[in-house]
């Protein structure tokens, strides 16, 4: 019986020739990058994580994983702690230690990349009642590793865990761990938001976009969710003609910023693994860069250190 093959919306298609990818390699060899700037660790508020059951948080740890702490619920995105990926060795240390993290309650998988989804890290964080959230297709992957309570949302489907209700939106991506299974697992993002409503309560949403390029998506997000805090990736994206369909460019983040509605931005997705040939500091410039020209807030716009914990204001 074949698989099921997921697909983009528009079936847009991220494939690429084997001449493609000759042709980045050669490119590469003719290019000189300065790697020298690290994202800077910041000490973690650990004493503050731990005790923390109401302020929602968000705590970077690097690349696409974070900490959030939201409705009482500890959530940790797309767990990677591993200390090179494939050939490529990690640019910097994980924001937390992974032993230091507080007892979690979610975990969250926007798909089965290995730069989002990394099984040894996921073992080391999934204690006795730990949901995991993953795509549709990949549930049964991760059932043979082991794990029991696993839940597999489809786009646009939601979950609810305590009193926050988790929803599955799309991305435009693709996703394959084997040559055998290119696409046999679905990839997108998560919509965090109260499971109920209370009367006088300032209320508050978060989107996690996962890994992505600029689709029309986020402008339905955007329709659909009243976000405050977006998660957005804003590396991986050079050379521009091979990553454009897979990987959001630092001006597309914004535009997808803009596109989602929301009020604050956090940038992601860049500095921690070498993936494609832009640097850390040529997509935090760009970013900047465009911000202004965009004359879009300077505050609207957070750029976090490793193992920097934003305390989002009138949440507690």
């Amino acid at each position: 019986m074949a698989k099921k093959r997921y697909t983009n919306i528009d079936n847009v298609n991220t494939d690429k020739t084997l001449k493609q990818f000759r042709q980045w390699r050669e490119e590469r060899r003719s290019k000189k990058k300065d790697y020298s700037y690290i994202i800077p660790n910041s000490t973690p508020q650990l004493d503050f994580l731990r005790a923390n059951t109401t302020e929602l948080t968000v705590t970077w740890i690097g690349h696409a994983t974070f900490l959030i702490q939201y409705k009482g619920l500890n959530i940790v995105t797309d767990p990677v702690w591993a200390g090179r990926m494939g050939f490529q060795r990690r640019l910097g240390t994980p924001g937390i230690p992974i032993a230091d993290v507080p007892e979690l309650d979610v975990i969250l998988i926007s798909h089965s990349h290995y730069d989002h989804m990394h099984i040894s890290s996921i073992r080391r964080l999934y204690g006795a009642n730990t949901q995991l959230i993953v795509p549709i297709g990949l549930g049964r992957k991760l059932r043979r590793k082991g794990f029991k309570r696993v839940h597999e949302l489809s786009w646009w489907e939601h979950l609810e865990i305590g009193d926050a209700k988790i929803s599955f939106v799309p991305t435009q991506h693709w996703t394959r761990r084997t040559p055998f299974d290119t696409n046999t697992s679905h990839w997108g993002g998560y919509v965090l938001e109260p499971a109920r409503t209370t009367e006088g309560q300032q209320e508050h949403v978060v989107y996690f976009a996962g890994d992505s390029g600029y689709f029309s998506g986020f402008e339905e997000i955007g329709k659909r969710y009243k976000i405050d805090i977006a998660l957005l990736p804003i590396g991986a994206y050079e050379p521009e003609w091979f990553m454009t369909s897979q990987h959001t460019t630092p001006e597309e983040a914004l535009q997808a910023f803009l596109d989602v509605k929301a009020k604050l931005m956090i940038p992601m997705h860049y500095g921690t693994f070498r993936l494609a040939d832009d640097t850390a500091r040529e997509a935090l410039d760009r970013l900047e860069e465009d911000r202004k020209r965009r004359g879009i807030a300077e505050e609207a716009i957070k750029i976090l250190l490793h193992g920097e914990t934003l305390r989002y204001p009138g949440s507690g």
